[in-house]
């Protein structure tokens, strides 16, 4: 893969003040507005004759969230305020009054719980605190990364780490930076980490040099006082997971419509919540996806040529913070009563910043993949901003819009090109997607384990004692050289990209990917014993950070190698007893 310029970009639009997302909230008042009449005439379009069921469902709602999930965030009125809401529905006589009345007292309760979401959703964007967090970020991480590296020895003397050299953008920076001048871009990124959307957010504000997207923040942020005073005035909006009524979701969509709409970059994931199993998305959620094909088509209805552009972002660790939760929440979701949790194999997640500190003392690496540019159909872009098909033609987006000679609203097509574009999103993840040294390695000696136990299903996998994997150093090597041929070729053809590592002799590759698996895990996913072969402390973990390569079906490229590979040899009773010593020690 071609090398990528390291130094960080200059900033597209130096002056905030020119910024989409600074303009929005300029006038936050009159958009709130535009979201309550936006929001109220798509319900009413949706549930009309069923108005008052749709306000009572969501009153029923509520109220169980706030007796079963109060968060400390949460307004001191909002039991109050909800009661009011049921008192005033069930006060309708049903029958006594005209139903225009009815419906016109229902519009009414409608428009006041549409306004205290909208209110609750909408952030704010100030400069002082933005340019605050900006610096403070900065210093924080290269504080971090220049005194972790000292004490590992790396740079005791002479030049200091640039942060940029371990958050690094790849991909298609170029054509990013250009399209941010020429339209609206949407960035939807893969979802594997709780700090994924602060590494973006600095990747894309200092390295890549992009002005502030607008993204969603989770409530539960906001019960920290800290937190909240930055999110507040940071850009975001304020997504609470816990409501799932229809009003709330129709307000959320109708704020990220015209937010896209109205010019604000804006970032999501599109995925919906982090993967617990460690692969990537392979099925995306349709609702923000929806907003942006739907703010493309009112920029036509408008008589707009501005374009929305899509761009998938993918993310690679070495390792994941929060691995073994997630992987748990998998397994416990996935096996059900085939799982058996081994309790003493469990340790506590560890602190954000002690992850930071291995990853940063250990020289690991985290890359920012941009993939290629595209329109809400899901067809590449050039850096002017044009589309094209598959076959080169150019592409003009009013055309798929139209009906009858105009520019016409229809929900139906709308709900197909949302679904084609989240066919071409999850595409180009695997297509964009940086193979590292850790996920080849972990993939090859988790499918080496599972041949030689052919006969158990993954949860009996699981259960093995951690030293029944003996994988001798020159059975790896021979395999990673079959991964390694393979995976070459599938770059050439555009299906996949490596890092540089992938490319080393395999005992070199093997190496670097041992290390960075045991840079943060106490119990290492890999490791090379005395005997120089390689063992695991921790299937679990082998498990998740083999499935970054699901879906990809290397599989059938180790078949070779597996024709003729005799296994995983048995243990000696002396072998065994010192394995168990030598890992109770550890």
């Amino acid at each position: 893969m071609k090398k990528e310029k390291i130094e960080p970009y200059p900033h597209v639009i130096p002056d905030i003040k020119d910024w989409p997302i600074y303009h929005l909230h300029q006038k936050r008042k009159q958009f709130v507005k535009e979201i309550g009449d936006f929001a109220s005439a798509r319900i009413q379009e949706k549930y009309g004759k069923s108005l008052g069921d749709t306000i009572a469902k969501a009153v029923y709602m509520e109220r169980i969230r706030i007796k079963e999930e109060p968060w400390k965030v949460d307004p001191q009125d909002e039991r109050l305020f909800w009661l009011k809401i049921q008192k005033k529905l069930a006060r309708l006589p049903q029958g006594a009054m005209p139903e225009e009345e009815i419906h016109s007292a229902q519009l009414i309760l409608l428009k006041k719980i549409i306004h205290r979401y909208s209110e609750e959703i909408v952030g704010s964007f100030r400069i002082s605190t933005f340019q605050f967090a900006r610096r403070f970020t900065t210093f924080f991480f290269n504080r971090l990364l220049n005194t972790a590296a000292s004490r590992n020895l790396r740079r005791l003397y002479g030049s200091r780490y640039q942060l940029h050299e371990r958050l690094i953008a790849k991909g298609e920076v170029d054509k990013v930076r250009s399209l941010i001048t020429k339209g609206t871009v949407v960035m939807v990124p893969t979802h594997f980490s709780n700090l994924d959307s602060i590494l973006i957010g600095y990747v894309m504000d200092a390295v890549v040099g992009l002005p502030s997207f607008h993204y969603g923040a989770g409530l539960n942020l906001y019960n920290y006082s800290t937190a909240a005073y930055f999110m507040n005035r940071l850009g975001s909006y304020r997504l609470d997971r816990r409501k799932k009524n229809s009003i709330y979701l129709e307000v959320l969509k109708a704020m990220s419509t015209l937010a896209i709409q109205k010019g604000t970059n804006t970032l999501f994931f599109p995925g919906g919540t982090r993967s617990r199993a460690g692969a990537m998305e392979s099925k995306l959620k349709m609702g923000l996806l929806g907003t942006v094909v739907e703010a493309q088509r009112l920029n036509l209805e408008a008589g707009k040529e501005d374009k929305i552009f899509i761009v998938p972002v993918v993310l690679g660790y070495h390792v994941v913070l929060e691995a073994e939760e997630l992987i748990e929440q998998h397994l416990r979701r996935t096996g059900k009563e085939r799982y058996i949790r081994n309790k003493e194999g469990i340790r506590a997640v560890f602190r954000a910043l002690s992850f930071a500190w291995k990853v940063f003392s250990q020289s690991s690496e985290i890359t920012v993949s941009f993939g290629k540019p595209m329109d809400i159909l899901g067809n590449f872009v050039d850096e002017e901003g044009k589309s094209y098909d598959r076959f080169g033609k150019e592409v003009l987006l009013k055309d798929y819009f139209m009906s009858g000679g105009n520019i016409t609203e229809d929900l139906q097509r709308e709900s197909q090109y949302t679904k084609i574009l989240a066919n071409r999103i999850v595409e180009r993840y695997y297509k964009e997607n940086i193979v590292l040294s850790s996920h080849l390695v972990a993939f090859a000696a988790f499918e080496m384990l599972k041949r030689a136990n052919y006969k158990l299903d993954l949860f009996a996998l699981l259960r093995l004692p951690t030293d029944d994997l003996q994988i001798s150093l020159g059975d790896m090597e021979t395999c990673i050289s079959f991964l390694q041929a393979e995976l070459v070729e599938r770059e050439s053809k555009g299906n996949i990209k490596l890092s540089e590592q992938i490319r080393w002799a395999p005992r070199d590759l093997i190496m670097d990917g041992i290390k960075n698996l045991g840079v943060f895990n106490g119990f290492k996913p890999l490791k090379i014993n005395k005997k120089n072969k390689l063992v695991s402390q921790d299937f679990k973990l082998l498990f998740y950070y083999r499935n970054r390569l699901e879906n990809y079906k290397l599989e059938e490229a180790m078949e070779p190698f597996f024709q003729t590979w005799q296994g995983i040899p048995e243990l000696s009773e002396e072998e065994r007893i010192e394995e168990i010593g030598e890992e109770h020690n550890t």
